[in-house]
Protein backbone atom coordinates (compact mmCIF):
# COMPACT_ATOMS: atom_id res chain seq x y z
CA UNK A 1 0.00 0.00 0.00
CA UNK A 2 1.21 3.28 -1.02
CA UNK A 3 1.31 6.20 1.50
CA UNK A 4 -0.06 8.86 -1.88
CA UNK A 5 -2.62 11.42 -0.93
CA UNK A 6 -5.59 11.62 -2.78
CA UNK A 7 -6.43 14.74 -3.82
CA UNK A 8 -9.31 16.38 -5.26
CA UNK A 9 -8.64 17.03 -9.55
CA UNK A 10 -8.49 21.07 -10.21
CA UNK A 11 -9.73 22.55 -13.42
CA UNK A 12 -7.46 23.55 -15.65
CA UNK A 13 -5.87 27.28 -15.58
CA UNK A 14 -7.92 29.83 -17.53
CA UNK A 15 -4.98 31.91 -19.09
CA UNK A 16 -5.20 35.30 -19.87
CA UNK A 17 -8.13 37.00 -19.74
CA UNK A 18 -11.01 34.35 -17.94
CA UNK A 19 -13.40 36.16 -16.76
CA UNK A 20 -16.02 34.91 -14.35
CA UNK A 21 -18.05 33.40 -17.37
CA UNK A 22 -15.44 31.14 -18.12
CA UNK A 23 -15.03 30.38 -15.00
CA UNK A 24 -18.22 29.24 -14.38
CA UNK A 25 -17.93 26.44 -17.52
CA UNK A 26 -14.81 25.33 -15.98
CA UNK A 27 -16.33 23.94 -12.88
CA UNK A 28 -18.95 21.52 -12.01
CA UNK A 29 -22.34 23.24 -12.69
CA UNK A 30 -25.05 23.24 -9.84
CA UNK A 31 -27.66 20.63 -10.38
CA UNK A 32 -30.31 21.22 -12.71
CA UNK A 33 -32.79 19.45 -10.31
CA UNK A 34 -35.52 22.42 -10.41
CA UNK A 35 -35.45 23.15 -13.74
CA UNK A 36 -36.07 19.42 -14.57
CA UNK A 37 -38.53 18.98 -12.56
CA UNK A 38 -40.49 22.55 -13.31
CA UNK A 39 -39.91 21.09 -16.86
CA UNK A 40 -42.06 17.91 -15.94
CA UNK A 41 -44.39 19.52 -13.60
CA UNK A 42 -45.25 22.21 -16.12
CA UNK A 43 -45.88 19.49 -18.95
CA UNK A 44 -47.90 17.39 -17.11
CA UNK A 45 -49.85 20.43 -16.18
CA UNK A 46 -49.58 21.22 -20.04
CA UNK A 47 -51.68 17.80 -20.90
CA UNK A 48 -53.97 18.29 -18.26
CA UNK A 49 -54.93 22.01 -19.66
CA UNK A 50 -55.22 21.12 -23.29
CA UNK A 51 -56.88 18.27 -22.55
CA UNK A 52 -59.58 20.24 -21.19
CA UNK A 53 -59.16 22.95 -23.42
CA UNK A 54 -60.18 20.91 -26.10
CA UNK A 55 -62.87 19.11 -24.35
CA UNK A 56 -64.53 22.22 -23.86
CA UNK A 57 -63.96 24.48 -26.66
CA UNK A 58 -63.14 21.61 -29.64
CA UNK A 59 -65.05 18.39 -29.16
CA UNK A 60 -68.26 19.96 -27.79
CA UNK A 61 -70.33 21.23 -30.54
CA UNK A 62 -72.42 22.99 -27.79
CA UNK A 63 -69.63 25.31 -27.08
CA UNK A 64 -69.72 27.63 -29.77
CA UNK A 65 -66.92 29.74 -31.45
CA UNK A 66 -68.89 32.92 -31.91
CA UNK A 67 -68.47 36.12 -29.99
CA UNK A 68 -71.27 35.78 -27.58
CA UNK A 69 -69.93 32.46 -26.36
CA UNK A 70 -66.20 33.70 -26.42
CA UNK A 71 -67.34 36.80 -24.31
CA UNK A 72 -69.49 35.17 -21.92
CA UNK A 73 -66.36 32.33 -21.25
CA UNK A 74 -64.10 35.68 -21.06
CA UNK A 75 -66.10 37.15 -18.02
CA UNK A 76 -65.99 34.32 -15.89
CA UNK A 77 -63.00 34.36 -13.62
CA UNK A 78 -62.90 31.09 -13.23
CA UNK A 79 -62.17 30.91 -17.09
CA UNK A 80 -59.78 33.83 -17.42
CA UNK A 81 -57.65 32.14 -14.69
CA UNK A 82 -57.00 28.87 -16.45
CA UNK A 83 -55.83 31.19 -19.69
CA UNK A 84 -53.71 32.88 -17.84
CA UNK A 85 -52.59 29.98 -16.45
CA UNK A 86 -52.41 28.08 -19.86
CA UNK A 87 -50.30 31.42 -21.48
CA UNK A 88 -47.74 31.22 -18.64
CA UNK A 89 -47.40 27.68 -17.99
CA UNK A 90 -47.19 27.43 -21.72
CA UNK A 91 -44.66 29.59 -22.21
CA UNK A 92 -42.30 28.82 -19.62
CA UNK A 93 -42.30 25.49 -20.68
CA UNK A 94 -41.79 25.68 -24.38
CA UNK A 95 -38.55 28.40 -23.65
CA UNK A 96 -36.99 26.22 -20.97
CA UNK A 97 -37.47 23.43 -23.39
CA UNK A 98 -35.48 25.76 -26.28
CA UNK A 99 -32.93 26.91 -23.53
CA UNK A 100 -31.96 23.51 -22.52
CA UNK A 101 -31.48 22.46 -26.23
CA UNK A 102 -29.44 25.63 -26.67
CA UNK A 103 -27.35 24.84 -23.51
CA UNK A 104 -26.68 21.31 -24.99
CA UNK A 105 -24.65 22.75 -27.51
CA UNK A 106 -22.16 24.46 -25.17
CA UNK A 107 -21.33 27.59 -26.87
CA UNK A 108 -19.39 30.36 -25.92
CA UNK A 109 -20.74 32.07 -22.53
CA UNK A 110 -21.47 35.88 -24.80
CA UNK A 111 -23.60 33.79 -27.30
CA UNK A 112 -25.36 31.91 -24.77
CA UNK A 113 -25.93 34.80 -22.80
CA UNK A 114 -27.26 36.18 -25.86
CA UNK A 115 -29.60 33.56 -26.44
CA UNK A 116 -30.74 33.56 -23.33
CA UNK A 117 -31.69 37.21 -22.79
CA UNK A 118 -33.62 36.86 -26.45
CA UNK A 119 -35.56 34.10 -25.16
CA UNK A 120 -36.37 35.67 -21.95
CA UNK A 121 -37.42 39.30 -23.71
CA UNK A 122 -39.75 37.27 -26.21
CA UNK A 123 -41.40 35.60 -23.52
CA UNK A 124 -41.85 38.59 -21.74
CA UNK A 125 -43.47 39.75 -24.78
CA UNK A 126 -45.72 36.84 -25.43
CA UNK A 127 -46.84 36.62 -22.16
CA UNK A 128 -47.88 40.04 -21.61
CA UNK A 129 -49.80 40.15 -24.94
CA UNK A 130 -51.37 37.21 -23.82
CA UNK A 131 -52.01 38.44 -20.12
CA UNK A 132 -53.06 42.10 -21.78
CA UNK A 133 -55.84 40.26 -23.98
CA UNK A 134 -57.43 38.34 -21.66
CA UNK A 135 -57.28 40.71 -19.21
CA UNK A 136 -58.48 43.78 -21.19
CA UNK A 137 -61.09 42.00 -22.70
CA UNK A 138 -64.83 43.71 -22.76
CA UNK A 139 -67.52 41.36 -22.94
CA UNK A 140 -70.21 44.08 -23.04
CA UNK A 141 -68.19 45.77 -26.21
CA UNK A 142 -69.71 43.75 -29.61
Amino acid sequence: MSDTQHTTPQPPPLGRGGGALLRSYSRPRKSGAPAWWLQRVTGLALVFLVVGHYILMHYNPLSGHDYGETASRLASPWFKGIYLGFITIGMYHGLQGIWNIVRDYKLKPAVGLTIFGVLVIAGVIFVTIGWNTILSFDPLKP
